[in-house]
């Protein structure tokens, strides 16, 4: 039997396991989902094409596995705490509290991931030529689109002619849309750099406009879908850590039931109607 605390306070090796436990389980889960697709944005041009169905199955997957994975490290905080002296010890609460520790670790954790992943993608290869980062990845199959020729001297460095449309086809989602000139200027640039004559650079013109118009909409419901869910994901992750430590310590305590949940079965078991025998 190990020894009791004598002075309430964080415990930081059972938050600091929890919270690895929950990072682990967290990444393995959205690995997974990854594998399988369930996926809101992408640099892909083909995600546009993704119905809503899959974002909201998206959405309630990214809550599903906060659920899983904060309830896990939330429950191995909770088992591994060692209780303390005093006899007066609310121990569902404490229990709860390095769950919800293990949760903000776990939630730093991941940030400290993700902000990681971001800078190593952000750093251009060696071997290959770095893009612009003022060109929108969101735009790119409009920009390739925009700027396609049957045939192109080799070692054309189109880099500030692709960032330049960019700005402009970023203009196309507000309220006006893109400018007269803008687009006339968009013209003259596709006529010289892909040797279409004018009015098929121009129906070229058109459908990019409006092709991007399309994809920064659809860029922008994605990102609230996402924002969304990660909010709800992390709000029900706090609940879930707290009462899978509560769950730890109670099992840890020998103790496998709450009150709360034996007055909620004699509740549920009133509630229930007695079935009346066959005549």
């Amino acid at each position: 039997m190990p020894d009791r605390g004598e002075t309430w306070g964080l415990q930081w090796p059972p938050i600091i396991a929890g919270a690895f436990v929950a990072s682990a389980l967290s990444l393995i889960m959205i690995s997974f989902a990854t594998a399988l697709g369930l996926g809101v944005a992408s640099t892909a041009p083909t995600w546009r094409d993704a119905s809503f169905a899959l974002w909201l199955l998206s959405g309630i997957y990214l809550i599903f596995q906060a659920l899983i994975s904060f309830g896990c490290g939330g429950y191995f905080a909770g088992r591994v705490r060692i209780p303390y002296v005093s006899a007066a010890e609310d121990t569902e609460t404490r229990d709860g509290l390095h769950g919800i520790a293990s949760w903000a670790l776990a939630v730093l954790i991941g940030a400290v991931l993700v902000a990681l992943v971001a800078w190593a993608s952000s750093r251009p290869a060696s071997t290959t030529q770095p893009s612009s980062s003022s060109e929108p990845s969101v735009l790119s199959y409009e920009l390739d689109h925009l700027f396609r020729a049957p045939r192109r001297p080799p070692n054309v460095d189109l880099t500030a002619e692709r960032a330049e449309a960019a700005r402009i086809l970023m203009t196309s989602s507000s309220h006006n849309g893109v400018a007269t000139d803008d687009r006339a200027y968009l013209i003259q640039q596709v006529t010289a750099l892909t040797g279409l004559a004018a009015p098929d650079a121009e129906r070229r013109v058109d459908t990019t406009i409006a092709n991007a118009r399309s994809a920064i909409s659809r860029a922008r419901a994605a990102s609230i879908i996402v924002a969304f869910s990660a909010a709800a994901a992390l709000l029900f992750g706090a609940v879930a850590a707290w009462a899978g430590a509560a769950a730890g310590g109670r099992h840890r305590d020998g103790v496998p039931i709450s009150d709360w949940m034996v007055h909620s079965n004699r509740w549920s078991r009133r509630r229930t109607p007695v079935p009346r025998p066959m005549p």
